[in-house]
């Protein structure tokens, strides 16, 4: 049997997002080490590089605990298959048919893959928050300087 309605979203998100529903939070909610976990092995090197550039970012903005490396080495996966895709149908003589040796003619796997691919990163991409139409619905609490540095520089300003 398949779960009802909408997945639910996590209490922080809620927060950031003002609670719009104003239902009461879930204060029992598991709370893990809010820190970038570390980039998994096996990803391949533009995975790794969509790794770092995300990380550091959700990391800033306090959406990224060690318990979610799976759900982002997943997404980073899926990138890294697209740009992958992208690329072979970039190539010079790229056909989005190609015809059997019987003639019959079919799509290139290639457009399954970047299509597949896509979809599956929108599915982490929102629950990272890192689509507009997700964004507009989190409020990040305003920052204050991160050292003394920045806030001497804060003050010259």
């Amino acid at each position: 049997m398949g779960a009802r309605g909408p997945a639910p979203k996590p209490t922080v998100t809620k927060r950031l997002e003002g609670n719009p529903g104003k239902r009461a939070l879930n204060m029992s909610e598991p709370q893990f080490t809010a820190k970038a976990p570390p980039c998994p092995r096996h990803l391949s090197d533009e995975a790794r590089r969509e790794w770092r550039r995300v990380s550091r970012e959700l990391l800033d903005k306090n959406l990224l605990q060690v318990v979610d490396r799976a759900a982002l080495a997943a997404y980073c996966q899926c990138w890294a298959r697209w740009v992958e895709a992208e690329q072979k149908m970039a190539e010079p003589g790229f056909q989005m048919m190609e015809a059997t040796d019987k003639g019959y003619q079919y799509v290139s796997p290639w457009l399954g893959v970047a299509n597949q691919s896509l979809k599956q990163m929108k599915a982490f991409l929102t629950e990272f928050g890192l689509t507009p139409a997700s964004r507009t619905r989190i409020q990040v609490p305003e920052q204050g300087p991160a050292d003394d540095f920045d806030e001497f520089l804060a003050r010259k300003r």
